[in-house]
Formats: structure tokens, sequence, C-alpha cells
């Protein structure tokens, strides 16, 4: 019991510390519904872990009714996770999330089939994952990794990387850590804006070839005039 109370205070302060909005320990414990999923879900995945399926179902819809947000009972969720907003996130039966991961709205950690065994993401230790983004699959997020908004992502992303665009493309800012509280979105790189970029520029060189080009037939033919 003392170590559920110990673990709802550290929930408690990670809504603080991630939160500019949270302003007092009452509004926390009454409006969040992120940390209200948690809190079910720990109740839901201590039964499920003794083999009370259905009890463990029931607590998880009561919670997705409550809070907007949907925790299979079997999903693995470490300590000090967040969950922004909340409203429509998804997290599959086989799903890992470790420490520090802050999720918000709309996300989804779900499989590709019917397959048993593993089919749901792993993610690791201070990630964050935008508004709407998707992870399908059996695949990894590593350590302080940052998953775009609205991005779709089905292959494994290395630690301390950046994902971005649909399908999800991986973009590594020169081996720099990636800060896992940094949440300038706006900020994020565009693989597909920069690829469009050089190739506006490539035509745009084409272009200025073929006047110089087109400049001297005609030079030339005015000379054989």
């Amino acid at each position: 019991m003392f170590r559920w109370l110990k673990t709802m205070k550290e929930d408690i302060q990670t809504v603080r510390d991630r939160d500019p909005a949270a302003r007092t320990l009452l509004e926390i414990i009454l409006f969040y519904p992120g940390l209200h999923a948690i809190w079910f879900h720990r109740l839901a995945h201590f039964l499920y872990r003794k083999r009370l399926y259905t009890l463990a179902r029931m607590v998880s819809h009561i919670s997705r009714f409550l809070t907007g947000v949907e925790i299979h009972p079997g999903a693995k969720i470490g300590r000090r996770v967040f969950i922004d907003h909340g409203m429509g996130v998804v997290i599959g039966e086989t799903a890992e999330i470790g420490d520090d991961v802050l999720i918000y709205q709309g996300v989804t950690l779900g499989g590709t089939g019917k397959e048993k065994g593993k089919r749901h993401p792993t993610v690791e230790s201070g990630v964050v994952i935008s508004a709407d983004a998707t992870v399908l699959g059996p695949v990894r997020i590593g350590k302080n990794s940052r998953v775009g908004a609205g991005a779709v992502v089905i292959n494994d992303v290395p630690p301390n990387s950046t994902v971005v665009g649909v399908p999800g493309k991986v973009v590594k800012k020169d081996g720099v850590r990636i800060q896992p509280l940094d949440l300038h979105h706006e900020q994020l790189p565009d693989p597909i804006a920069e690829t469009l970029g050089a190739i506006f520029h490539r035509l745009d060189r084409l272009e200025r070839r073929i006047e110089k080009i087109e400049t001297k037939l005609s030079g030339r033919y005015n000379e054989d005039l």
C-alpha cells in the first residue's frame, strides 16, 4: 500500500514537472484524465497478472469511459509516464513503455495482425510521442527519441533520434542527444519538405543551364545568317 501511494505521489509530481498549466495539487488529482488512466491501468494490470482477466478488462473499460484513454490491462507501463490530455490514446496488450515517457492525445501503440505473442511496440525510456502519432507492430522506439505529430512508425527507431512523416522517417541530429523534455514540435525536421526543396533547387540549376545553352545556340544561328 505504501509503495502504491509513493508511486501516485511520483505521478502527480510528473504532471507538475511536465505541464506548465498544472497549478494546484487538487486540480491535478481531479482534472487530469491521463493521470487517472495511468492509475486505473495499474489496478487493471495488477488484476491481469493475477489472471483475473474479466475483472481487469472491466476496470480498463471503466477507465476508457471516464478518461477517453484505452489501455489494455496486459500492457506494461513504467514509472513517471505522463499522458497529456489523453483523449483517443490507444495502447495494445503487448505494448511496453519505459520510464519518463510523454504521450500526447490521439497516439496509438497498435498491432499489425492477429498473430500471437509480441505484436505491439516497445517504447524505451525518455521518449516523446506527439499528438496523433501511430506506432504499429513489434517495433522498438529507442531511448530519448521523439515521434513527430501525425507520424506513422512501422520500423525500429534508433536511440536519440527524431522520426516524422508517413511512413515515418528517422532524422538524426548529428549524433547530438535529443532532450526528452524538449517539446517544440514545430521545430521537428520535415524530410518531405527537405526533399522537395532539393528537387526545386536542382530544377532551378537545370533551367539556368538550358537558358545558357539556348543563348549560345541562338548566337551561333545569328552568326550563320
